[in-house]
């Protein structure tokens, strides 16, 4: 049995979507609260840096959410959801699921100067410009990416659906939050195709939230 600890809309979430797309592949999803109880010592054994997700399989464990993606992939789904060495788009596929990190560490840092920082003197309006600014350079390359003509150009690949999408298309879930897709047209259709998906409806937390609005405009609101 694989144990998968999740908090909810964190990047434990593109772990979670990744198992729910895999087929009979059966697992288990232990909830933690997005605070200092990740800093247990128990917890740690798990994800020495205290954060999710953290992923508990065959006795052992593993962390960090890209090493997570190619292992479960090799193993459960070389070809559907992975990319084999010796595919064609077996690098793209690389960087694409990567790519997804870059992403994520500018959303974090927002969401640290809009959740995690309670006290407004702790905010800095500069900061807030300057990550946002960069997720909007993230939505550039995948505008580029997907806004490429060529055959089959739903997905991040051309030969199809993938971890890539999952990876990205989770870290976009998480940036949307702070920056709105609506300079970035082919962006926004392909995540709403990918987000459509059985899977990630699955993945989309019940009562338990990091996020309480759906956008968080730069502060202080102009």
């Amino acid at each position: 049995m694989i144990t998968l600890h999740h908090c909810p809309q964190t990047r434990s979430m593109r772990t979670l979507w990744l198992l729910n797309e895999l087929e009979d592949v059966e697992f288990q999803v232990k909830l933690h609260a997005f605070d200092k109880s990740l800093r247990d010592p128990e917890y740690l054994t798990l994800s020495p840096a205290g954060r999710v997700p953290a992923l508990e399989i065959d006795g052992e464990r593993m962390f960090e959410t890209g090493a997570i993606t190619e292992y479960l992939c090799e193993r459960f789904s070389p070809e559907r959801l992975g990319r084999m060495p010796g595919s064609i788009n077996r690098m793209a596929w690389l960087v694409w699921v990567h790519f997804a990190e870059t992403i994520s560490q500018h959303a974090a840092a927002l969401t640290q100067q809009h959740i995690a920082l309670r006290d407004d003197s702790m905010r800095s309006p500069i900061v807030m410009k300057l990550e946002a600014a960069r997720i909007a350079k993230c939505y550039d390359a995948l505008e580029a990416r997907l806004s490429t003509p060529v055959e089959n150009r739903d997905y991040m690949l051309t030969s199809g659906f993938s971890a890539a999408d999952i990876s990205v298309g989770q870290a976009v879930y998480m940036a949307r939050h702070f920056v709105k897709l609506d300079d970035h047209p082919s962006v926004a259709e392909w995540y709403e195709r990918i987000t459509d998906r059985p899977a990630f409806q699955k993945s989309l937390p019940d009562e338990q939230r990091l996020y309480e609005k759906d956008f968080y405009p730069p502060w202080p609101v102009e």
